[in-house]
């Protein structure tokens, strides 16, 4: 079995377990997600932690009970405290403001850009220049701040875009005459 997959995921309190067939399901605070496990992985509780096991000793079996105890960890984690992924707009006149559903950013293009905001996540802006992206589901925070990062990322020349606040952009030397 694999060094990650032989490892339990500890549930916090107030975050519920239960499973139905192969998709297993986790209720917390933050609301709930569910996974649905391959034929040969199978889950137990035991307590407040949940163990992975396998049916055989397949080398891709022993892989994929790694990577499902991974994501049963990651729902443990947004079911009960969440995820949030912070951006900083670079540049002058670089905007963004959180109306409702939408996320409307000016980011010197000839048009405003408007986002629709997914469902499951919540956008902030506690300035004009930081969106602060929250959700229960890593995969889809880290996609969500992706997306909006797509429309300027940071160019190599002046740093200027939409950069993730630990991202470090290395700046390249301008052409010389």
């Amino acid at each position: 079995m694999s060094r990650v997959a032989k490892m339990p995921v500890v549930l916090a309190k107030g975050i519920d377990f239960s499973q139905s067939g192969n998709t297993v399901t986790l209720k917390g605070p933050k609301g709930s997600l569910s996974l649905d496990l391959q034929a040969d992985i199978s889950v137990a509780q035991e307590g407040q932690e949940l163990l992975v096991k396998t049916a055989r000793d397949d080398r891709q079996l022993i892989a994929m009970a790694g990577t499902t105890r991974a994501l049963l960890a990651n729902m443990a984690t947004g079911v009960g405290e969440g995820f949030e992924r912070k951006l900083q707009l670079i540049g002058v006149g670089y905007r963004a403001a959180a109306q409702g559903n939408v996320l409307n950013l000016t980011l010197g293009f000839s048009h405003p850009v408007n986002y629709a905001i997914p469902e499951g996540i919540t956008i902030e802006t506690p300035t004009q220049t930081e969106i602060l992206v929250k959700g229960n589901d890593k995969q889809r925070v880290g996609q969500v701040a992706a997306d909006i990062r797509a429309y300027r990322p940071p160019e190599p020349y002046k740093g200027k875009g939409v950069r993730y606040a630990d991202e470090r952009v290395v700046i390249k030397e301008a052409k010389k005459k």
